[in-house]
């Protein structure tokens, strides 16, 4: 063993010591579902374009929320043994792992992924990333700056302008990176004016963060706080009255305040009207963070926003492609003026290869702005869930709190044995000992498999809990 190998194997069994250490548990979509699709009768579809589009539920959105698990996979979970990953799934369904002889596998509902809309196994996505695979394969290897940005990238850009009501886009290798980009950027403002005037303490820039925001969000900040040109602010979850005192007491002149529009580990929505007012009173920049709320929230999509009917309000919106489009990538919507500057001095967008064209292709077929019903049903699951349990749940992100990362993982393997994919959210993703049961809702559950889950979840929570103290609180096992 060299040296370095002892280091991380150190490292290692202190994150084993600390419960830190974290696995990857392969599956796959159900195969039976995703291959007849071009084998089955022709099924009633809109032309939209050259593209089709769909007024229902079709076969194959079952493989969005049906998968497959490896049983020694499976073992591994239950048993809570790490894991690099290391089993292969083939074409056919059959699983085996690396230098092991074939397993069985075990079928589960998802309720765990991202995929609100259950666009990730439609077929027009996938045939609009095949046409544009066939027709100019990857598309040039470079940076947007360099090659990489071609007129596919620019047509889904002013899609997404349009969407988010916004005078620009600018698409970015993922959400994190789009977030990284965004913050470092406003952080040079308060660089590049320092250049140009005597006194530093009147450029800086108050940057003010929710509490519980996305890490990206986190982590872009800390990288412009050490440009010394930013103050860092954070206000408690949500409380605009702490928000407000925070605002009325700094002395800056530049303020940004930025938020999750729909926080993805509690599920609950950003005041965004009580951030409107505060944002006419104090004057400060609006940036969101819409990754969960984007196609998924308001009539046409257009997001946490839209719904609330304050999209004017907002002077920045993040966006992701690969949550409820069923696709991949990150955007930022905003002004030109904006565009360009982040374009100019947001690292992670400058420095990283721009996405694939059939990946921008898949995305600017925008199935999810255009399939309304699959809003509806996805709102219809929520009331179901609300109906089923009494939790007065408020999107389709639902938070189980139940304290110790050992309860997390008992209730998560009890639902593994009854046949649901639903994975326990432990530290560093939550503060300790409010460790949870992240479930999410898409668009291709049924009522009868919310209706499933729940029964199971009956037998290692008590709903009375959470429906009386409210989702905040924790759940008893």
């Amino acid at each position: 063993m060299s040296m370095w190998d002892a280091y991380v194997e150190q490292a290692l069994a202190q994150l084993g010591f600390l419960q830190l250490l974290r696995s990857l548990r392969p599956i796959t979509p159900s195969l039976e579902k995703l291959n007849p699709v071009d084998d089955e009768a022709p099924i009633e579809a809109k032309e939209d374009g050259e593209f089709k589009v769909f007024d229902e539920m079709q076969p194959w959105d079952r493989a969005s929320v049906e998968v497959e698990i490896a049983e020694s996979t499976v073992q591994k979970w239950l048993l809570d043994i790490p894991s690099s990953g290391d089993e292969i799934i083939t074409k056919g369904g059959a699983i085996k792992s690396l230098g092991e002889h074939p397993h069985q596998f075990k079928k589960l509902i998802l309720f765990s992924g991202n995929d609100y809309l259950g666009l990730s196994s439609h077929p027009t996505i996938g045939r609009a990333a095949a046409k544009a695979a066939l027709e100019y394969r990857m598309g040039p290897r470079g940076s947007a700056l360099i090659c990489g940005y071609t007129f596919h990238h620019r047509l889904l850009e002013s899609c997404l302008a349009k969407l988010k009501k916004k005078e620009d886009c600018l698409l970015c290798p993922t959400g994190f990176a789009a977030n990284m980009a965004l913050m470092v950027a406003i952080g040079n403002i308060g660089s590049l004016l320092t250049e140009r005037k005597a006194s530093s303490e009147d450029q800086k820039i108050a940057i003010f963060s929710d509490s519980l925001n996305h890490a990206s969000i986190i982590d872009g900040v800390r990288l412009a706080d050490r440009q010394r040109n930013v103050e860092l602010f954070i206000y408690r979850h949500c409380d605009m009255a702490h928000l407000n005192a925070l605002l009325s007491s700094c002395t800056l002149t530049k303020k940004v305040v930025v938020t999750d529009s729909l926080f993805s580990m509690d599920g609950d929505f950003a005041p965004m009207r009580e951030l409107a007012k505060l944002r006419k009173k104090h004057g400060f920049l609006l940036v969101i963070d819409d990754a969960h709320g984007t196609f998924v929230c308001g009539k046409n999509g257009g997001g946490v926003a839209e719904m609330f009917n304050c999209e004017r309000d907002v002077d920045i919106c993040v966006g992701t492609l690969s949550k409820a489009a069923g696709c991949f990538g990150g955007f930022i919507a905003c002004s030109k003026r904006w565009k360009l500057l982040i374009q100019s001095r947001g690292r992670s967008f400058i420095f990283s290869t721009a996405a694939p064209i059939p990946l921008i292709a898949a995305g600017h077929v925008l199935v999810a702005k255009r399939e309304m019903w699959r809003r509806r049903e996805i709102w219809n699951r929520v009331q179901d869930f609300r109906d089923l349990t009494g939790i007065p749940i408020q999107s389709p992100i639902i938070s189980l709190i139940v304290g110790s990362e050992g309860k997390a993982l008992e209730a998560s393997r009890h639902l593994l044995k009854s046949g649901f994919h639903v994975t326990a959210i432990r530290p560093p993703t939550v503060p300790a000992n409010s460790c949870r049961l992240r479930v999410t809702l898409s668009a291709t559950h049924t009522t009868e498999d919310v209706k499933k889950l729940t029964s199971a979840l009956l037998q290692c929570i008590r709903f009375q809990d959470i429906a009386i103290n409210g989702s905040n609180r924790h759940a008893r096992l």
